[in-house]
């Protein structure tokens, strides 16, 4: 005959067991868990950045990293600002900016809060190439009045980043969100202060 279980030694036996087994389990897989965090280095690639307005003259651009992606802020001469108006909206594969990334706040013309200064991506819609700036009329054709051109692939973008018909790139040059403040420029925010 088989001797009576003792349940009061059995809980006790299986306790003694399956607590150290569950304090392992969680110390091995809490640091596994701790990685799937986004890094600090991660979560400032997303963060807004800041731009300092008051350094960059009339025809300079400046390149800002934002989200792992280049992005330009370039403050327009009077002459390129002029030169947005005449470029025959025919030449353009989107002129009115209804099929590429832009903010609704912005000027569809100028793709620009204020018409000097442009924020834009500085990344080829067609396969994400760097497109170089090529701002002097003429450098590109008689038509050419300044603007960005893909060397990869041949896409050409105007002075506010509007891609030309014949180009590869099917959209405009993106338009992140931001907001200015005075001197200040942050990429990132909306006017309104909502974080993109």
């Amino acid at each position: 005959m088989s001797e009576p279980v003792n349940e009061s030694r059995r809980r006790m036996a299986i306790a003694t067991a399956v607590v150290p087994g569950a304090i392992t389990g969680a110390a091995v897989v809490a640091p596994f868990v701790a990685t799937l965090a986004p890094s600090e280095r991660a979560k400032a690639a997303g963060a807004p950045v800041e731009v300092d307005l008051s350094t960059i003259k009339p025809g300079e651009k400046l390149n800002v990293e934002w989200r792992g992606k280049v992005v330009w802020v370039m403050k327009r001469t009077p002459e390129q600002i002029a030169s947005l108006e005449k470029i025959p909206a025919s030449q353009l594969s989107d002129a009115e900016s209804k099929k590429s990334k832009q903010p609704s706040y912005v000027n569809a013309k100028t793709r620009s809060i204020t018409p000097d200064l442009v924020v834009m991506e500085g990344v080829c819609t067609h396969l994400g190439c760097a497109p170089t700036a090529k701002l002097t009329p003429g450098e590109l054709g008689n038509d050419w009045l300044g603007g960005f051109y893909c060397p990869c692939h041949g896409s050409k973008f105007d002075v506010a980043g509007r891609v030309y018909t014949g180009s590869p790139a099917p959209t405009n040059l993106a338009i992140p969100d931001h907001k200015i403040d005075g001197t200040k420029l942050v990429i990132g925010i909306t006017p309104d202060g909502k974080e993109a």
